[in-house]
């Protein structure tokens, strides 16, 4: 246990670089995802103006909160992949792979049907009367646009879980480039294509959507890597068990997820009912915060498939190395992000708009608070990955839902209006929440850890709350 614990460079070092190079495929590849909301606003913000980009990032934010639950209970599957390979199971990991499949068809009916359900009732929120119409148009695209989401998001974790995740990274990529093209071609009409307008855009990233999907599904069935766990022999066998697995494990670990992004998405609706400038204002802000939420979210990815493996090993010491080397890694990169956000906030907004100083001077200040959330934004999103390796799901849930729902949003709506505070004030109470959060779920990381006898399977440990 001493010798665990001793931050050598010798022990740290390789620990260290293998989540690196692990991370920063995957890092990408997140990067790509929460890029072509960016890409949206960007061509929205200039090309349409400061209403469409209000309505574009609300319907962006409501819409992704629909889907966080499959999106987030999905990544189970890639730490499953991840043991399974570790113990040489290629029958186990088909079944994961077909298993995932099925859970990714099963949330895109449900989720992409209450997402269009939303859009239909968008009155509920109490936006102005423009910025209701514009985002409903935008959100019913969106909806259409889950399934090819969620399989793409499926098929990765194979690539993922088998350490293969250049592949889904250039992918998402190409779908990048994508999505910038028909962005500029349909929202103002070039050459043959129909002016769009807004739609244009969501448009775009349907078809992006699907072109991710198509080429990661093409790739996994076609690519010489993936074959040994693909073999006709394998087709027939049942995977009712790994779906019902899936589901027990991604439900919760979907939860923790959708907790995060429900506040963040209702702070949009509380940013949305002081007035339209400030909507487009936090618009701008969270989006380069959600750039750097989802670049943490590849490491915490490599800590979930690093501390799973180690699990299939029966190795504690090597989940505890894994885990801290993902913790080390985010506190490094999200430091980096929060000095960019203190000192460069007036050029970073300038790169979405120029035309309303109004926007840009609420934007600018936003995204200072943003710069001061973003360690305990890194910490705890590595520490669900963390957790996730080691099959804990519940009580991080029942954390999550305390930190953000409990504190954060009460707390913003608060300062916002009771306290005349105005948006800083919802962004002071979403940085209270992260903070809150971030600490409960380390300690909840580091007390499993404690737990855990050498040569005792970690999945036999109990995950009582009282633990």
């Amino acid at each position: 246990m001493v010798a665990a614990l001793r931050p050598l460079p010798g022990i740290y070092r390789p620990e260290f670089a293998d989540t690196f190079r692990l991370s920063v495929p995957i890092i990408i590849a997140q990067l790509g995802v929460v890029l072509m909301g960016v890409t949206d606003n960007l061509f929205v913000g200039r090309l349409l103006g400061a209403v469409p980009l209000g309505a574009a990032g609300l319907a962006n934010s409501l819409s992704f909160l629909m889907s966080s639950i499959g999106v987030g209970g999905l990544t189970v599957v890639a730490a499953l992949v991840s043991k399974a390979h570790s113990q040489h199971d290629a029958h186990a990991i088909n079944r994961l792979f077909r298993g995932g499949l099925r859970v990714a068809i099963l949330f895109s009916v449900v989720f992409g049907g209450l997402s269009a359900l939303l859009a239909f009732n968008f009155s509920l929120f109490g936006q102005t009367a423009e910025v209701t119409r514009l985002a409903r148009d935008f959100m019913l695209i969106l909806s259409l646009s889950l399934f090819p989401l969620l399989v793409f998001v499926a098929a990765r974790q194979l690539a993922d879980g088998l350490r293969h995740p250049r592949v889904a990274m250039a992918i998402t990529m190409s779908a990048l480039a994508l999505n910038a093209f028909f962005n500029y071609v349909l929202i103002k009409g070039v050459g043959p294509f129909p002016e769009l307008g807004l739609m244009g855009s969501a448009t775009a990233t349907l078809l992006s959507r699907l072109f991710m999907a198509g080429a990661m599904l093409a790739y996994i069935f076609r690519s010489a890597r993936f074959q040994p766990y693909l073999q006709k022999a394998f087709r027939r066998l049942p995977s009712g068990e790994e779906v019902k697995t899936i589901l027990a494990l991604g439900v919760p670990g979907g939860l923790t997820f959708f907790f995060e992004v429900a506040t963040f998405s209702l702070a949009v609706v509380i940013v949305g009912w002081l007035g339209e400038d400030r909507l487009a204002a936090h618009q701008i802000a969270i989006n380069m915060a959600s750039v750097t939420y989802m670049m943490a979210t590849g490491i915490s990815s490599a800590a979930a498939i690093r501390v799973s493996a180690a699990v299939g090993r029966g190795s504690r010491e090597g989940v505890f190395r894994a885990g801290v080397a993902a913790f080390m890694l985010s506190i490094s990169f999200m430091s980096l992000a929060a000095v960019l956000f203190l000192t460069a906030n007036d050029w970073l907004v300038s790169l979405y708009i120029r035309d309303n100083p109004e926007v840009m001077r609420i934007a600018a200040s936003l995204v200072i608070i943003g710069g001061f959330f973003q360690l305990s934004d890194g910490v705890q999103v590595v520490a669900l990955g963390s957790l996730r390796g080691l099959s804990d799901v519940n009580v991080p849930t029942v954390i999550t839902l305390f930190s953000y729902w409990i504190v954060a949003l009460p707390l913003s709506y608060l300062l916002a209006f009771p306290l005349h505070m105005d948006a800083i004030g919802v962004w002071i109470g979403l940085l209270l929440g992260l903070s809150i959060a971030a600490v409960l779920l380390t300690i909840r990381f580091f007390r499993r850890l404690g737990r855990i006898n050498y040569g005792v399977p970690l999945e036999t440990i109990p995950q009582g709350i009282s633990s």
